[in-house]
């Protein structure tokens, strides 16, 4: 069997698995359909051939394309002001949009919607494919704990247990302003405070040759990093999420995602890398 065909019968085998990963993420199946041949075309350009579980490829495939699409729609929707609402299942297969409607209910897709694109692909492949964090991590530019919050917040909201999603940026905007204020003003016991005892600080390769460590654990060493420091640093919102970024001259330089659980950092990962930084949907914040 030649390659080409073996990867068009591959293909075939996962088209159906596909779809639903795309649906869930996008709420569209016109989008879902689109996301689906984006993933054909890729795969024809693609070298393959130390691909182990192409099944696993094709789903990572597949998820960057619908976080690209999700990023690009929340753009489009701030620019026009319009809610996005979800597509229902409706086209030429009956049978294949019956079981698409039984399987995401419309009231799901609603909630889905109201998420930041790194929580909703999180959560859907992890709570309803099962992919594994250490494979989501990548994909999202997060670490597996970092990957794993944002599909317990987006697992929160969907189940209605969250207060609201405004008082809990709003808490977790109040730790990053004390973090601030306590690394820039050296107050090293406000930084223990604010540091769970466990935490860890993880920095990309950009940021190692930026003079950053590539890794440090536990609070006391996490605040001597800190100590004194973050003076250019300001509070925003990366993938709706609260984060720490510094900028020089206007230009975007490293991206501190931070990982809260219980009001407490819990995991500090240093993003330099620019590619990564140009992928982010960034929203600044007032110091």
């Amino acid at each position: 069997m030649n390659e080409k065909k073996f990867l068009a019968e591959q293909f075939e085998a996962n088209r159906t698995h596909l779809r639903q990963v795309a649906y869930r993420m996008l709420g569209s199946m016109t989008e879902a359909e689109d996301a689906v041949q984006e993933v054909w075309l890729r795969l024809n350009r693609a070298e393959t051939g130390d691909v182990d579980n192409l099944g696993g490829w094709l789903t990572t495939v597949i998820s960057r394309i619908c976080l690209d699409m999700l990023r690009a729609r929340k753009s489009r929707r701030e620019d026009q002001l319009t809610p996005q609402t979800p597509e229902p299942v409706a086209g030429g297969d009956p049978e294949r949009d019956v079981v698409m409607a039984d399987s995401v209910g419309a009231a799901l897709l609603v909630v889905l919607e109201k998420l930041a694109p790194a929580e909703r692909l999180a959560f859907v492949l992890h709570d309803m494919f099962g992919v594994s964090f250490d494979e989501i991590a990548p994909i999202v530019d997060r670490t597996p704990d970092a990957a794993r919050q944002l599909a317990s917040r987006a697992r929160r909201r969907v189940q209605g247990t969250e207060t609201t999603p405004e008082r809990n940026l709003a808490r977790q905007r109040e730790v990053v302003t004390a973090f601030l204020a306590a690394s820039r003003g050296g107050d090293f016991s406000a930084l223990l405070a604010l540091l769970d005892p466990d935490v860890v600080f993880r920095a990309d390769n950009t940021a190692v040759q930026m003079g950053s460590l590539a890794e440090i654990r536990g609070a006391e060493a996490v605040a001597n990093t800190f100590k004194g420091r973050a003076q250019g640093a300001l509070p925003a919102l990366i993938d709706g999420a609260l984060a720490i970024v510094v900028s020089i001259q206007g230009q975007l330089r490293v991206v501190l995602n931070l990982t809260m659980v219980d009001e407490k950092i819990t995991d500090i990962e240093a993003i330099a890398d620019p590619e990564r930084l140009g992928g982010f949907d960034l929203v600044m914040l007032d110091n």
